[in-house]
């Protein structure tokens, strides 16, 4: 079993403070589990939300199985997430702060074979900040390329 699967959400660090990270199951169809297994997810345009009180991840895009029959799932469904009722009250209530959001951050394959998706409470960045981020970035390579001289 491939346990290196870890697609990262790195748009999500570069718009966002992340203030709280959680880790959430995903309930997923059969052939949705064997593409992410294959490596073929991406998260860099999904959200979550709040349907009836219980967390969807939405425009998380998942290929169809290339040895799907007729079964195959739908690329951009909305998946639930399963957290505890504690997390979920909790996100809820942090989620309608202004200015809050939730993300997902990353999507991987745990030890026992299950797909989790890592999610954050998440502020947005400013302009300013985003500059910011990006002359950090600078000087941390400037630093590593001196290193290594």
């Amino acid at each position: 079993m491939n346990q290196d699967i870890y697609i990262k959400n790195k748009k999500a660090y570069f718009e966002y403070h992340i203030l709280d990270k959680y880790i959430a199951g995903i309930k997923l169809l059969g052939t949705e589990i064997k593409s992410i297994r294959d490596g073929k997810a991406n998260i860099n345009d999904a959200f979550c939300t709040f349907i009836n009180d219980q967390l969807y991840v939405r425009n998380l895009h998942i290929a169809e199985y290339s040895f799907g029959s007729f079964y195959n799932h739908e690329a951009k469904r909305d998946r639930v997430l399963l957290l505890t009722k504690k997390e979920l009250k909790k996100l809820q209530t942090r989620g309608e702060e202004k200015g809050l959001t939730i993300v997902p951050l990353a999507l991987f394959i745990s030890e026992r074979g299950f797909a989790k998706l890592e999610i954050g409470l998440a502020q947005g960045k400013k302009t300013f900040d985003k500059r910011e981020t990006l002359k950090e970035r600078d000087t941390k390579v400037e630093m590593d390329r001196a290193m290594k001289r």
